[in-house]
């Protein structure tokens, strides 16, 4: 079987975590990647063959099945919209663009062309996850009540620390809902095959200034630095948001989203309430779902192939007892896409297309309307 060839825009935490997913698949060889400064340096350091100063070199020179664009979300419109006129099928990091409007003509152009558009939603790929989806699928959870959870990370908690995602023009109007609270709405409407008809949102900006490193610190870095080597800078995005939703099934949710939680790192916890039993699931013991009764005795179901059902079964990659996490959604969502790139559709239609990178960029617009006229807002176009 001929491999296939990827190429990678942006090698940040996320570039590199593409990389190691993609080669853990045995079948795609990360050909080249491409970066702003020093790219054959950082190329030769990541074992990849070429390193281009310019994305549009790269798509041009090395025959690429696919583009992975990781790069700050203000240039993901501009990439993903080279590539596919260049005929290379994309995965997109989260959020899609900045705009509702970018979305939307990236959606159509990919469908108008039949070239698989996918946004990196990878944490529906945790096997519980999709264990959840099945479950309520079947009928087990009976009609679904309400969902409520959180998305925690202190990884913003100082008001020293500083990433890209703080400033506006790259990463638009709002962050922390826009950066992890669209993985968590993602997961939910994925779980309960329902979709969002009204959000209710509070933002806040804890920190209203932060000192601006004066140098380059990359993101979940820890450098540190003097105080001369800052700057007060004003920041316009929330740290922290609540949100309330409303689902077309007759569901109700709630999350609460913070980028400044401390102690926790990556947090989700999905709570479901069903009409036949509940389901709570915890990324930071992502290998268990607990499973809540009136009736009976509560459980709890082990990451374990022989015992989950079938889709769940199809993203897990070791028998029952070896931890799977993270990185192994990377692992899962990229073999669903490079299979439907090679067999030419979305055979499964279980990993997130531009469609839903296009409704995630609806539902975040709506989010940002509703924090700042306090209302209720329908989701709508």
């Amino acid at each position: 079987m001929k491999k296939m060839r990827a190429g990678i825009i942006g090698i940040g935490f996320i570039g590199v975590a593409h990389i190691e997913a993609l080669r853990r698949l045995g079948y795609v060889d990360v050909v080249a990647i491409a970066t702003t400064s020093h790219a054959q340096e950082k190329a030769d350091g990541l074992y990849v063959p070429k390193g281009y100063e310019d994305y549009k070199e790269m798509i041009d020179n090395e025959e690429l099945d696919c583009v992975h664009i990781c790069t700050p979300n203000s240039m993901h419109y501009e990439m993903a919209m080279y590539a596919m006129k260049k005929g290379v099928h994309i995965i997109c990091e989260k959020p899609m663009t900045v705009t509702l409007q970018q979305a939307k003509e990236l959606r159509d152009y990919a469908k108008e062309k039949g070239l698989i558009g996918a946004v990196n939603f990878t944490l529906r790929m945790y096997p519980q996850v999709v264990q959840m989806r099945e479950m309520v699928k079947s009928g087990e959870v009976g009609n679904i009540f309400s969902v409520h959870g959180v998305y925690l990370q202190d990884w913003l908690f100082f008001d020293t620390d500083w990433s890209w995602r703080l400033e506006p023009e790259l990463s638009g109007d709002t962050r922390a809902m826009s950066d992890i609270g669209s993985h968590w709405i993602d997961m939910v409407e994925t779980i309960i095959g329902q979709k969002t008809t009204e959000v209710f949102a509070d933002f806040e900006t804890f920190h209203k200034t932060r000192k601006k490193p004066l140098k380059e610190v990359a993101t979940y870095s820890g450098m540190a630095l003097r105080p001369e080597d800052y700057e007060e800078t004003e920041i316009n995005t929330e740290d922290y948001c609540s949100l309330l939703f409303h689902f077309d099934g007759g569901a109700k949710a709630a999350v609460t989203i913070s980028q400044v939680y401390a102690g926790r790192k990556n947090q989700q916890i999905i709570s479901i309430s069903g009409s036949k039993c509940s389901l709570h699931w915890d990324s930071e013991d992502s290998n268990e779902l607990w499973i809540g009764r009136r009736d009976s005795f509560n459980q709890k179901a082990a990451k374990d192939p022989s015992i989950l059902a079938d889709e769940a079964k199809k993203v897990i990659g070791y028998p029952g007892g070896h931890v799977e996490g993270y990185p192994d959604t990377f692992k899962q969502n990229f073999h669903k896409v490079y299979t439907a790139i090679r067999e030419g559709q979305n055979v499964q239609g279980d990993f997130a297309t531009f469609e839903d990178g296009y409704r995630e960029m609806l539902i975040n617009e709506k989010v940002f309307e509703s924090a700042k006229t306090r209302q209720w807002v329908c989701v709508q176009e």
